[in-house]
C-alpha cells in the first residue's frame, strides 16, 4: 500500500507526514535509520480505529527547513518544540505517541513538557535516561562506533559518496540490528533513495551530534534522577535488540508510573517493521481501551 504526503509549514520546517484514518489521533514517531515510511505495515490495520499521522523528523525524509538550510545540530528540545509546533499546526490539542529509537526521545520530552497534550505512549524498544553509564560500557563500544563516528563531517560524504557507499553503510544496521539479517532486503533500495536525497544522510547525523552532550553526560554521571512520566504507558521490547540491550529496562519503572512491560519474542530493534502483525495487535489491545474509556479526552 502506497500512501499520500502531505506538507505543512510550522514556524521553521515544512514537515511532511502521512495521514490515514480517522477516531482519536495517533502520532507515530519514527527513529534513525528510518523516515515515516518504516511505519507502512502498521499504518492501515491502526487506521481503522484511529487517525494516524506520521510526520518525518527534522532532516529524515522529505521535512525540510523552510529556508533551505540544512539542519544543525538537532537536539531532542528542539524535536520535542517540532512536534508541538506541528500538532498546533493541524489543529491537534492531545494525542497519543508510538515511537522508536529517536522518536522515542521525543515522545518522553513531549510528555513530560505537555502532560495535558498526552493521553498515553507506546515505545518499541525505548531508549531512555536509566539506561545511564551503559550508554558507554566497553563491550558495547564497538556496537555504538557510528554515534561517534557522524561526530565528524566526513561521515556525511564518506556515507553519501555514492549509492553504492549509502548502500554497505544503511544495510549494516539494518541488517545487524534486526533479529533476522534479511528482514529489510524487499525494502533497501526505498532506504537508499531516501538518504541519497540531499541532506538526509547529513540530517539524520546531526541528531547525533545534537543529542551528544546528552548521552556524555549519562554516561559520565550516570542514570538522573527525574519525576516518572504519569500517562498510560506501553513498552515492547525486542528481546534480540543489539543497539539497545532488552535487559536495559530493568529502570523503566522509575521513569514510568503507569507502565506495561513485556519483550518482543524474535525480534530485534526494528519490532514494528520486523514483526508487523504482532506489533499492531499490540498495539491495539493498549490503545482501543483507552479509547473505549475515554482516557483521550
Amino acid at each position: 500500500m502506497d500512501f499520500k504526503d502531505y506538507k505543512i509549514e510550522t514556524s521553521e520546517l515544512s514537515v511532511n507526514y502521512l495521514r490515514e484514518g480517522q477516531g482519536p489521533e495517533l502520532i507515530l514517531l519514527h527513529g534513525w535509520p528510518e523516515f515515516g515510511r518504516v511505519w507502512k505495515e502498521n499504518i492501515p490495520a491502526l487506521s481503522e480505529k484511529f487517525d494516524v499521522i506520521v510526520p518525518e523528523l527534522r532532516g529524515f525524509g522529505e521535512t525540510r527547513r523552510r529556508d533551505g538550510q540544512q539542519v544543525e545540530n538537532t537536539t531532542v528540545d528542539i524535536l520535542i518544540n517540532d512536534l508541538k509546533e506541528f500538532l498546533d499546526a493541524l489543529g491537534v490539542e492531545r494525542v497519543s505517541i508510538v515511537s522508536h529509537d529517536v522518536g522515542a526521545y521525543v515522545a518522553q520530552g513531549f510528555a513530560r513538557s505537555y502532560p495535558d497534550r498526552t493521553a498515553a505512549l507506546f515505545f518499541f524498544d525505548c531508549p531512555y535516561a536509566g539506561v545511564g553509564m551503559r550508554w558507554g560500557e566497553a563491550t558495547h563500544l564497538k556496537e555504538m562506533f557510528y554515534q561517534y563516528f557522524h561526530q565528524w563531517p566526513m561521515a556525511e560524504e564518506l556515507v553519501g559518496y555514492n549509492r553504492d557507499t549509502c548502500r554497505i553503510y544503511f544495510k549494516h544496521f539494518l541488517s545487524r540490528w534486526a533479529a533476522d539479517p534479511c528482514a529489510f532486503d524487499k525494502d533497501l533500495e526505498l532506504w537508499v533513495d531516501n538518504f541519497m536525497k540531499p541532506g538526509n544522510i547529513k540530517g539524520g547525523m546531526e541528531w547525533y551530534r545534537g543529542a551528544l552532550s546528552m548521552r556524555l553526560k549519562w554516561i559520565t554521571e550516570g542514570a538522573p534522577e527525574v519525576e516518572p512520566i504519569t500517562c498510560p504507558t506501553r513498552v515492547f521490547w525486542g528481546e534480540k535488540d543489539r543497539i539497545a540491550k532488552i535487559e536495559w529496562a530493568d529502570n523503566l519503572g522509575d521513569y514510568f508510573s503507569d507502565l506495561k512491560f513485556s519483550p518482543a519474542p524474535d525480534a530485534g530493534h526494528f519490532v514494528h517493521y520486523e514483526k508487523p502483525e504482532m506489533s499492531n495487535a499490540e498495539m491495539r489491545d493498549f490503545f482501543v481501551p483507552l479509547v473505549q474509556g475515554n482516557s483521550w479526552k
